[in-house]
C-alpha cells in the first residue's frame, strides 16, 4: 500500500562530513583483520565480492588471498604425556572461506557516515541488508527531533497502534518498584544509576512487537540511550551470552528463550486462534488493517498461525493483500 506523505520534512544543511554515496548506505561489507600473521590491518570488502571465486588484498602488507586459500599459523606435534610417543604431527591453518565466511558483517549509518556493525542497526525486512538506513544511536536523537513536529492525531495514531499490541500481548500486571529493587535502581546494559526521577526506563525484555506484555517479570531497566537501542529488538540479538544469562537469573525467563530466535508469545496465539477474538479486533482497529496485516504476517512466519483463517468474515481483499505482502518480504532483493 503507497506509503502516507509526511507532515514535516526535516531538512539538513552544513554537514560536516561528507554523505555516503547512492546506495552505499544499504550494503554490507564484511570486515575482518588482515589474515597475515603480524598485519594489524583490517579489511572492510563488499560482501557480495566475497561469494563464489573471489580474492581480496591487503593494501599494508600487500598480500592476496582468495577463496581455497589458507593460511599456517605454526607446525604441530601431538605426544601423549606419559610414554612421550608422538600421536600425530602437522600444520594448523585457518582456511581464508571460513575466516571470512565467520567475519562479522557491516554498514554505513545514513546520518553519522560511519561503517558500524549490522548490530548496530534495527532490522528492515524491505532492505537489501535487512537493517534500518540510520543506526540506533543517530535514530534516537533524530526521532527526537522529528517528535517535535508531530502532529495531535499522529500521535493519537502511534498511541492506537501501540494498543493494538498491547490488547493482542493480553493483560499487564506490572510493579514498577519490584522491576527497580530486583536490578538494583541500575541500567542492567551498562550499570548506570537510574534512582533519579524520569531516569528509569522499563522495557519489554521479550518485546511487544511479538505481543509479550510488560508484566513485573518481562521487564528490564535500563537507562534512556540503552532504552532507546534495545527498542522491539530480541534480547538474543541485544545482549551478549553472559548478559542473557544474567537476565534470565533476575527475571526468571527461560535462557533459551532469551538466548533463541524470536517467539510469539503463546497466550496471543491462543487469543488469535478464536475467531470471535480476531472479529473483535477487526471491528476495534477498522482504521489499522495495514498494521493488523503486518502483524498477520510476523506471526504467521514465526509461528506458522495464520490467524486471518480463524474468521470467516475476513474481507478476501485483505487476505490478499496481507498474502501479497507476505510474498514482497520473503522475495530477495534485485529480484
Amino acid at each position: 500500500m503507497p506509503r502516507r506523505p509526511a507532515y514535516t520534512e526535516l531538512k539538513k544543511t552544513n554537514r560536516v562530513t561528507p554523505a555516503v554515496g547512492p546506495g552505499l548506505g544499504d550494503v554490507a561489507f564484511k570486515g575482518f583483520q588482515c589474515p597475515t600473521v603480524g598485519c594489524t590491518n583490517w579489511l572492510f570488502v563488499r560482501s557480495s565480492e566475497l561469494m563464489g571465486e573471489y580474492s581480496f588484498s591487503c593494501p599494508f602488507c600487500r598480500a592476496t588471498y582468495g577463496s581455497g586459500d589458507s593460511v599456517k599459523l605454526f607446525d604441530y606435534d601431538l605426544v601423549e604425556t606419559v610414554t612421550g610417543n608422538q600421536v600425530q604431527t602437522g600444520e594448523f591453518d585457518i582456511l581464508i572461506d571460513e575466516y571470512v565466511r565467520n567475519a562479522d558483517e557491516f554498514k554505513y549509518c545514513i546520518l553519522c557516515f560511519k561503517l558500524k556493525s549490522l548490530n548496530a542497526f534495527s532490522a528492515h525486512s524491505r532492505r537489501k541488508t535487512g537493517r534500518q538506513g540510520e543506526c540506533r544511536q543517530c535514530k534516537t536523537p533524530y526521532n527526537s527531533i522529528k517528535n517535535q513536529t508531530r502532529l495531535q492525531d499522529q500521535h493519537r495514531e502511534a498511541s492506537q497502534k501501540r494498543r493494538l499490541l498491547v490488547d493482542l500481548g493480553g493483560t499487564t500486571h506490572f510493579n514498577s518498584q519490584k522491576v527497580r529493587d530486583r536490578f538494583g535502581d541500575r541500567c542492567f546494559k551498562c550499570g548506570k544509576d537510574v534512582s533519579t526521577d524520569g531516569a528509569a526506563q522499563f522495557d519489554h525484555t521479550l518485546p511487544i512487537r511479538f505481543l509479550w506484555p510488560m508484566t513485573t517479570d518481562n521487564a528490564t531497566l535500563l537507562c534512556a540511550e540503552h532504552n532507546g537501542q534495545k527498542g522491539a529488538i530480541w534480547p538474543g540479538e541485544f545482549y551478549s551470552d553472559p548478559e542473557l544469562r544474567r537476565l534470565a537469573l533476575l527475571t526468571g525467563l527461560d535462557f533459551d528463550l532469551l538466548s533463541g530466535p524470536p517467539r510469539i508469545n503463546p497466550d496471543a496465539l491462543e487469543l488469535l486462534r478464536d475467531g470471535t477474538f480476531v472479529d473483535s479486533l477487526f471491528e476495534k482497529y477498522a482504521h489499522y488493517v495495514p498494521d493488523l496485516i503486518k502483524i498477520r504476517n510476523r506471526v504467521l512466519s514465526i509461528a506458522a498461525v495464520d490467524f486471518f483463517a480463524s474468521s470467516s468474515n475476513i474481507s478476501i481483499t485483505w487476505i490478499r493483500q496481507a498474502d501479497a505482502a507476505l510474498q514482497s518480504d520473503l522475495t530477495p532483493a534485485g529480484e
